[in-house]
């Protein structure tokens, strides 16, 4: 696991280390998807690199992206001092959906669209090497030395415009110097981490550190570290439960942001409040559990997974003892298929030799062995699909009467 997911975290504490300071003046700047749309104008750039026949990790692909993402980049100062005409939001989202109706049709004439299309969207941090990662930390740390030297004017254009204008900075200029190093680190980012996953490193880990404090050293400091423990997160989770990388890490940052945002809210609720919200949640349960047993009830999922008896009190003896065979059958099948994708991880990479032929065989067993599993947890669902049935009146009633009575009685009480 750590040979494997080692490179993909250094280059995610890279990416956390710029993005979290332009982040900063992104947010100040009230331009929350000027990201977004950089990258998918570096994106564009990149497609139309693919046309002229050149791969995507070429040194041309990447001219070609930044060629476009500069581009972009002067558009968008040129556009600021006409602001109170045209909001800059506005000439950010159109340039983001322009620039993706562009790619999209041209990815149409190339082969393999599709899979390039996933490829600019999620990116490949997964297959990162240590000389990519390299490369970045040398442009990052001299984009980064850059703003130090320029740090003055470059946040007072970006947090107090006013003084700026005061301090008689040429707003143009500075605006050009910001987007233009932006436009740089989109380009570099784009390449290795895919739009998505560039744009969750420039916005969350800023925007969650300024809701816990308002200090600028310390917002900054704050981001770097909300940005390493989401990463590292993320690739347990895409490792824990063999998902895709990129995807995995964008929803650790999802998560992080709710769990966030549900911190503040439970902050502000008084004991009144939360008994309310508690029955009108369990109220709703138990509806949803009585009228549609048969639906995704992850919340059950959940419980059942940490209190296994909440299912098996519903099952019969015999269906108890299947589901606790099938189980064990998926715990080995898993533990089995780890170690086959690891065999064949290193075979793909050269660090473990091994004949075409027998290469071919490990494939095909691994996809023989998911199918395997597959059944099983097929067998499962239909135990679960049981216990369900028998819930809705075992679970379901029990929670909405509770939930109404809680509801009732912390209404009479506010009267």
């Amino acid at each position: 696991m750590l040979d494997l997911l080692l490179w993909p975290l250094i280059a995610g504490l890279v990416l956390t280390g710029i993005h979290a300071w332009f982040g900063l003046h992104v947010l100040a700047r009230g331009v929350v998807f000027v990201d977004l749309s950089l990258a998918q104008v570096a994106a564009l750039g990149l497609t139309v690199a693919i046309l002229a026949d050149y791969s995507v990790q070429s040194e041309a692909a990447y001219w070609y992206a930044f060629a476009f993402a500069a581009g972009g980049a002067v558009l968008f100062a040129l556009a600021r001092p006409y602001e109170r005409r045209l909001s800059q939001e506005a000439v950010i989202g159109i340039v983001y959906a322009v620039s993706a109706a562009l790619g999209v049709l041209a990815l149409d004439r190339a082969p393999q669209g599709t899979e390039h299309i996933k490829q600019l969207l999620i990116g490949s941090i997964l297959t990162v090497t240590p000389s990519d990662v390299g490369m970045l930390a040398l442009l990052y740390g001299a984009i980064g030395l850059l703003h130090l030297a320029l740090r003055r004017p470059l946040l007072e254009v970006s947090f107090n415009p006013l003084l700026a204008a005061a301090h008689r900075r040429h707003m143009l200029l500075w605006d050009v110097v910001f987007y233009g190093s932006f436009a740089l680190v989109v380009t570099s980012s784009v390449r290795i981490a895919g739009v998505l996953m560039v744009f969750c490193y420039l916005v969350v880990p800023a925007a969650l550190a300024g809701l816990l404090t308002e200090s600028l050293g310390r917002r900054l400091v704050l981001a770097w570290v909300l940005g390493a423990v989401v990463t590292a997160a993320g690739l347990a989770a895409s490792w824990a439960w063999d998902l895709p990388t990129g995807p995995a890490i964008v929803a650790a940052f999802g998560a992080a942001t709710a769990g966030v945002v549900l911190g503040f809210a439970v902050r502000h609720l008084t004991l009144r409040r939360a008994g309310m919200l508690a029955s009108m949640v369990a109220a709703l349960t138990g509806v949803l559990l009585l009228a549609f047993p048969h639906m995704d009830q992850p919340w059950l999922d959940a419980v059942e997974e940490a209190a296994p008896f909440v299912q098996t009190a519903f099952l019969d003896p015999g269906e108890r003892v299947m589901r606790n065979e099938m189980r064990e059958s998926i715990a080995r099948s898993r533990a089995e298929l780890a170690r086959l994708r690891a065999l064949d991880e290193d075979v793909r990479w050269g660090r473990t030799a091994m004949e075409p032929e027998q290469a071919e065989r490990l494939r095909q067993f691994l996809a023989g062995k998911s199918e395997i599993s597959a059944g099983d947890q097929l067998v499962l669902r239909h135990l679960r699909a049981k216990a369900r049935s028998r819930q809705r009146f075992g679970l379901g009633l029990p929670l909405l009467l509770v939930g109404a009575g809680g509801i009732w009685m912390l209404g009479r009480s506010r009267g």
